[in-house]
């Protein structure tokens, strides 16, 4: 209840931002974005990663993702087990708060690593894990617009620009395009402090999980070398009880899920 009532403080501080008259809040936009998003309640995912350069597939991994909102922040506490290739089965990486770590069970050493650690292609450690970008970011109103999706079909969007606020936030500045009907994320764009383009995000394939229609494939695209794409396909949602232990980093010797023990 304390992770729920959490989620629900953050959506109404951004409800309560001054907005202009006539114009949606560009904050509570931001926070049902990420509601859309992420699953409020504890809860694992599993996560293909497919790397292509100029078309061809070129690498592959899979992950096993366990996040739970932290109460008394609002943001998500994520652990992040590495299943394939086997050269990587049982690597560990744990996020909680601004702490990220990368555990590997043969030198039984947890490192500190960056979000903008790179796990396969365009995909860096903070783009895997789930995150409350309201939590992190302040959502400007831009106005609306129409773009391409990743069906290369036109949508109708509301385009915000996030400016990153707390020392957490991965990029400096994001930005989101929105469905202007239902308040879906279509597109995202991420830059450096230098105001180089990153990378590029479409999100596709909504379904209905864990009670919501949520985008379950991301696709992203080097901001420099638009021929390198690496996909993120997201499966096998369940909520499911997370212990606290498994957010804590002297825990990741001893981590084992019930299909291991």
């Amino acid at each position: 209840m304390c992770e729920r009532r959490a989620v629900l403080a953050w959506a109404l501080l951004a409800a309560c931002a001054p907005a202009r008259a006539g114009a949606p809040d560009a904050n509570a936009l931001l926070a049902r974005s990420d509601a859309i998003r992420n699953p409020v309640q504890p809860f694992a995912v599993d996560v293909r990663l497919t790397e292509y350069r100029a078309g061809r597939q070129t690498d592959e991994s899979s992950l096993n993702i366990y996040a739970k909102i932290d109460g008394a922040s609002g943001q998500y506490r994520n652990l992040v087990r590495f299943a394939r290739p086997l050269r990587d089965a049982n690597k560990l990486m744990l996020v909680n708060g601004s702490d990220m770590w990368f555990f590997d069970p043969s030198s039984r050493a947890a490192v500190r690593i960056s979000p903008q650690q790179r796990l396969l292609g365009r995909a860096s450690s903070g783009d895997v894990v789930t995150a409350n970008l309201a939590r992190d970011y302040r959502a400007e109103l831009v106005g609306e617009e129409q773009i391409q999706d990743g069906d290369v079909q036109a949508r109708q969007c509301t385009l915000l620009n996030l400016a990153a606020h707390t020392r957490q936030a991965n990029y400096h500045r994001v930005r989101l395009w929105l469905d202007s009907a239902s308040r879906h994320p279509v597109k995202a764009e991420y830059y450096s402090g230098s105001g180089h383009l990153l990378k590029s995000v479409f999100y596709r394939r909504a379904q209905r999980v864990l009670g919501e229609l949520r985008p379950t494939e991301a696709v992203i695209i080097d901001g420099t070398d638009t021929s390198w794409i690496t996909v993120m396909d997201f499966s096998g949602y369940v909520g499911r009880e997370i212990p606290d232990s498994w957010f804590q980093r002297d825990y990741l010797p001893r981590f084992r899920l019930e299909r291991d023990a």
